[in-house]
């Protein structure tokens, strides 16, 4: 019985908190932009699919030392982030500025 409560808790999936306008997600204190909303489900998901390969590009390059490899694959990982809506220009219309990777403490959003 004991691993059948392991194994469900850990195929939860473990949501991050998020600032009350939805612009950022709280790791560890630290502020990360979330993804565009705006972005249809299919666009999002295709761009989630880049990121991921994109990822997996760059773990491959590590592996191979291949400095090219890993240019490449760092900015496939850098286009599918902009497209997300997580880096680049914000996503947001209304002016606010931008707390992306900033500790929370030392933005408007501390609790």
């Amino acid at each position: 019985m004991a691993t059948d409560a392991k194994s469900a808790a850990t195929t939860v999936e473990h949501t991050p908190a998020q600032t009350p306008d939805s612009r950022y997600i709280i790791v560890r204190g630290r502020l990360w932009r979330s993804a565009n909303p705006n972005l249809s489900e299919a666009e999002r998901q295709r761009w989630v699919n880049a990121l991921m390969d994109a990822r997996r590009a760059v773990k491959a390059a590590k592996a191979s030392g291949d400095n090219a490899e890993m240019k490449a694959a760092r900015a496939a990982v850098q286009e599918a982030k902009v497209a997300l809506g997580e880096r680049g220009p914000v996503w947001w219309s209304d002016g606010a500025p931008d707390y992306n990777r900033r500790m929370m403490k030392n933005t408007p959003y501390t609790r």
